[in-house]
């Protein structure tokens, strides 16, 4: 017999707000959390804009000073947005707590990883010799550190099990909890992503690939389903879900936020970069998730959509929703929220989670910032530049990564049963 899944706790660190309630807020509002790249030099970077942690303090998140100096940022990031969710959640694994730390599990991935530690010690090899490579280089660098670290800080001592599907990444680690919790492998999993990629390489690497917008203006720079679109805005940050088997969570007295109910994941088996034209096996995701979640056109729906803002990916989306969806694409109410996020990567379909699980709760459908020109190709209700108030039933969450990886989460408004 399978399990129900609904999510106890959330936490975020963002470009536009570094607690759930302030992100929100300027979701709602439209506000865009892109600027000039004040962390690094851009002098000789092809592009000098992105969506950067603001006002960022570790010991807000009870982060030790000595552990977030050893960590990459992504690490950090992670661990953050974690507390706040575990501590929204009330989940404690210690022995006077409310969950075995056997059935408690960590899901949680990267796109990278450790960028900035990889370079770092690059450089010291080239520069200085091997002797003068940290010890901590791979345990600070490897992709997995932050689902080891968020366990050991929580003793999740369950199924932990770090997913990498470049920009799917935190979509699928969510859709793999789900799925770990309604097969009965664990209680409760904490799921999502973290990105840390906005440094001088990873911005070349992203802008020589003619993925990145080369806007000069930061406040309209992505612009996702926007005929004027150029391509994305790379942004840094975290998100994450702790998911939650529902009587578990009902026995001990928790608040639910909404229901998982469903989770697609495909492959384009196209390209290692650019998505599927038809949207064929995008849509086979969408539709996966749908169908498990019981979806009919009576719901009134949500799509978080990926919308990027690159040329490719908003016209394939789009013809992925009609595909999925028939003449339901057209009263759907859709969003991007990459316009005032930017792209965070492997975090980006955690963060979108977020918003839909929020946009579910709330009844409010967050806008899709900056959409002042709404391309022809793209002609579904993609909620132009401010939020709408809504009945939403049920939400999607879909996601399109490097290599082809398609994913699609859904969740239902929770009501007391």
């Amino acid at each position: 017999m399978t399990k129900r899944v609904v999510v106890t706790g959330m936490g975020v660190i963002t470009p536009v707000g570094n607690d759930v309630r302030t992100y929100w807020a300027n979701l709602l509002e439209g506000v865009c959390g892109i600027d000039f790249i004040k962390s690094i030099p851009t002098d000789d970077l092809p592009v000098r804009i992105a969506g950067e942690i603001k006002d960022f303090n570790p010991v807000d998140y009870d982060i030790e000073t000595p552990f977030a100096r050893k960590q990459d940022k992504f690490t950090i990031y992670a661990v953050a947005a974690s507390w706040q969710a575990v501590r929204q959640s009330g989940l404690d694994s210690s022995e006077e707590g409310n969950i075995d730390p056997f059935r408690f599990g960590v899901y949680v991935g990267s796109g990278i990883g450790g960028f900035t530690t990889q370079v770092r010690e690059t450089e010291k090899i080239i520069k200085e010799g091997a002797k003068w490579v940290s010890p901590l280089f791979i345990p600070t660098m490897i992709a997995n550190i932050a689902a080891g670290n968020i366990a050991i800080r929580n003793q999740a001592c369950g199924p932990c099990l770090p997913v990498v599907t470049a920009c799917a990444t935190s979509t699928h680690a969510i859709g793999e909890a789900y799925r770990a919790i309604k097969h009965g492998y664990a209680d409760a999993i904490i799921a999502g992503g973290s990105e840390a990629a906005v440094i001088p390489l990873g911005i070349a690497g992203f802008a020589n690939a003619k993925a990145l917008s080369r806007a000069e203006d930061p406040k309209y720079a992505s612009l996702p389903f926007n005929r004027n679109r150029g391509g994305f805005v790379m942004a840094e940050g975290a998100a994450m879900l702790v998911l939650e088997e529902y009587e578990h969570a009902k026995a001990r007295g928790a608040e639910i936020i909404a229901e998982v109910c469903g989770y697609g994941n495909t492959c384009d088996a196209h390209h290692v970069t650019a998505p599927r034209p038809d949207g064929v096996t995008q849509a086979a995701a969408i539709r996966q998730a749908l169908d498990e979640a019981g979806y009919s056109s009576e719901d009134v729906l949500y799509i978080n959509a990926h919308g990027t803002g690159t040329a490719l990916n908003d016209t394939s989306e789009t013809a992925a929703f009609k595909l999925a969806l028939g003449d339901d694409a057209y009263k759907a109410h859709i969003s991007s929220i990459k316009g005032s996020t930017g792209h965070m990567l492997g975090a980006a379909g955690a963060v979108e989670a977020v918003a839909t699980v929020l946009a579910l709760k709330e009844g409010m459908v967050p806008p899709t910032a900056n959409l002042d020109e709404v391309d022809p190709e793209c002609d579904l209700n993609y909620t132009p530049c401010k939020a709408v108030k809504a009945d939403l039933t049920i939400g999607i969450s879909d996601s399109l990564g490097f290599g082809g990886h398609n994913g699609c989460v859904a969740f239902r408004k929770y009501t007391e049963q």
